[in-house]
This record gives C-alpha cells, sequence and structure tokens, in this order.
C-alpha cells in the first residue's frame, strides 16, 4: 500500500475569524452525525426495524428485539442512537420507542414515493471499491463495473422502483396520450440500461398488449431482471438480453426509454445514435437525465453534494473504467442533452412539465 503525502498545511493565521471557523466546525459535526445515522439506517433496513415500528407501533427494545428475533443488546444500542438523532421516539415514562408516519414514510414504506430503503441499502455498495478508487486518483482510469457488490445494484433497483411504481405511468406516460394509445393498442418498447427491469415490468403490467425488451452490459443484472420478470408473471411479454447498445439494437421500436443511464454510458454520442436509428419514424425516446446545470454554482447544496458525490464513487470511474467520456452524473444538463440529441439526429427535445429536485424526464422526437 502506497504511503499517504507528507502533506502539512501552515497553522491558521491569526486574523482567522473564530466565530466563522466554529460556525463551519459546527457544520462538520452535523454533517458527520448524517453520515452515522445513514449507516445506522442501512442497519434498520437491514433488519426490519423501521418496518417492524410501523406495522407493530411502540415498544421496548426488549419487545422490539423478541419481535424481530435478534440481540436485545444491540436492539438497545440502535434505538439509542435513532432516538438521539430524532429519526424514532423515545418516552422515558414507558421506555418505548415509536416511529411517527411523517418518519415511516421514508424509512418503512417500501415502493411508496418518499421510501428511502434502497439508498441505505445502496450506500454500503457504492463505497465498497473506495481503495480502488483512490488508486484511480492516483495512477488513472477507471473502477470497473465488477467492483460493485449485490447491494449496489439491489439498492439502486429499490430506489428507481420508487418512480416507476408512482410517476411512470401516473405522470410521465399519461402526459403523453399518443404514446399511450401505443402502449395500449400494442407497441415494441426497448428500455436501455435497463437494471433490475422494474421499468419494463411496471409498463407490462399496465399495458398488457405491448411487447418489451430491456437491454444491459452486465450479465449479473440481466438474469435479475429476467427473475423478476417472471416473479411477476409478465416473462412472456418482457425479455432482458446482455446487449452493448453501441453496436446497434436488433428492432426496431414505438419507444424507448433511459432512466439515468446516458450520462453512465461510456460512448453516449454512440448510444443516442444507435437509438435514434432504431427509434420508428413516429417513435418516442424517453429520456430521464439528473437535473443539473452547466454552471456548477447553480447546482450547490444538499442534493449537488450527493449527486456529484455519487459521481465521484460511480459514474465517473465506471465510464473511465471503459474508456469512456467520463460525462459523471451532472455531465448532461439541458443544454447538453439538446447538443447531443441534435447530433445524433432528433429532430426536438422538450421537457416534461413536472418539478423534481432531482430528475428531468425529456421527450425526444426522431
Amino acid at each position: 500500500m502506497e504511503t499517504k503525502n507528507q502533506i502539512q498545511p501552515e497553522p491558521p493565521q491569526m486574523d482567522m475569524d473564530p466565530e466563522r471557523a466554529q460556525a463551519f466546525m459546527g457544520r462538520v459535526i452535523n454533517d458527520l452525525s448524517g453520515a452515522v445515522v445513514s449507516i445506522m439506517c442501512t442497519i434498520g433496513d437491514r433488519l426490519n426495524f423501521f418496518k417492524d415500528l410501523a406495522a407493530s407501533g411502540p415498544a421496548t427494545s426488549q419487545e422490539i428485539a423478541t419481535r424481530l428475533g435478534i440481540s436485545e443488546r444491540y436492539t438497545r444500542e440502535w434505538l439509542s442512537a435513532m432516538a438521539c438523532a430524532g429519526y424514532i421516539r423515545y418516552d422515558p415514562t414507558t421506555y418505548r420507542f415509536s416511529l411517527p408516519h411523517e418518519h415511516a414514510a421514508a424509512l418503512a414504506w417500501e415502493g411508496g414515493p418518499m421510501f428511502m430503503g434502497g439508498i441505505y441499502q445502496h450506500l454500503p455498495g457504492l463505497i465498497k471499491p473506495l481503495n480502488q478508487l483512490v488508486q484511480a486518483f492516483r495512477h488513472g482510469g477507471g473502477v470497473p463495473q465488477e467492483a460493485y457488490d449485490g447491494d449496489f445494484r439491489e439498492g439502486m433497483e429499490r430506489i428507481s422502483a420508487t418512480w416507476f411504481e408512482n410517476l411512470l405511468v401516473q405522470q410521465w406516460i399519461n402526459a403523453l396520450p399518443d404514446v399511450k394509445a401505443k402502449l395500449e393498442g400494442g407497441a415494441r418498447v426497448a428500455d436501455i440500461g435497463s437494471g433490475g427491469g422494474r421499468a419494463m415490468i411496471k409498463l407490462a403490467l399496465e399495458f398488457p398488449n405491448s411487447q418489451f425488451v430491456g437491454y444491459d452490459t452486465f450479465a449479473p443484472t440481466v438474469s435479475r431482471a429476467t427473475a423478476n420478470a417472471k416473479a411477476a408473471g409478465v416473462a412472456n411479454r418482457v425479455r432482458f438480453e446482455q446487449r452493448d447498445v453501441i453496436g446497434g439494437l436488433p428492432e426496431h421500436y414505438d419507444l424507448i426509454t433511459t432512466f439515468d443511464v446516458i450520462h453512465d454510458i461510456a460512448n453516449p454520442q454512440g448510444a443516442l445514435r444507435s437509438i435514434r436509428q432504431s427509434l420508428l419514424p413516429d417513435g418516442t425516446f424517453l429520456l430521464l437525465e439528473i437535473n443539473s446545470s452547466d454552471k456548477l454554482e447553480e447546482n450547490a447544496g444538499p442534493i449537488g453534494a450527493i449527486l456529484y458525490a455519487t459521481s465521484v464513487l460511480y459514474c465517473t470511474p465506471t465510464s473511465l473504467a471503459n474508456g469512456g467520456d467520463g460525462l459523471g452524473t451532472m455531465g448532461l444538463p439541458e443544454k447538453k442533452v439538446q447538443k447531443l440529441c441534435a447530433e445524433a439526429g432528433f429532430s426536438s427535445v422538450s421537457r416534461l412539465p413536472f418539478e423534481n429536485p432531482c430528475n428531468v424526464v425529456y421527450v425526444v422526437k426522431p
């Protein structure tokens, strides 16, 4: 292992503002608290603490441990941490812990529009290749997909499921009556970078006359998506294939979708060209991308920090590992989307009129 660089900054100058320094130290403590509380949330999600409290109501640490079949001592310590963080409530007169309904929406209601459990599963997988990433900083190159484990992929699947269960049909498709009519009558649909397949499965359940295919370059996700389709009872109308779309798609489609994928692809321009060539003349390309600006200062804030950090930890290194452009999570603001789509031969790009702090849905026409 390489030794750390021996960098020693100069001591703070005497004209440093002590109040500002103290205020920043408070910020650092708050951020550190958020980091360790998020790790506690990962444990809570994995052991079903939140779902148990939401389903069964207030209880002592012993009652909760008994219900879940786990150690009371660990349970008490975890509950204490979460009570101090304000995520759960503690009644000192009864020694019982409870989960407010408003908190359960984020922590316990799987598949709901505010559910965060997928992020808490995703987080350990996101930071697992940390040592490899540091080496990429030092020597260049990237970190391959294979370095990220099942928690990373399954967590991402659970995150995206909140979009697909609550927004995909109810908002996005309903806002496109021509697309909805084709799906109802029987359309051919392809999803690029399909991951666990949740988008195509959702559409197949809603539109039984249509046929769906998902393409992904990573074999384990293709296998998982295939199993998910079978479990959902739609395997006769949904299939998944391992394919790099840069080499082209085998058929033509009425609807092609990508959900937070283009910025990750090693060759985004090549992918867009393949999509354009495979879209029927009256077809639609539904492009979900990160809601970002091409000006760094306009991305400032908690969400921007999370998304840039995700870019450092995953999006940039996996693209660079494949010799790609390394656009990064925030690398496709609207001007860039417009430019790349025009260069790929599309005639128009418009935004669906839905406000979301994280994502934008573009409707792209051939």
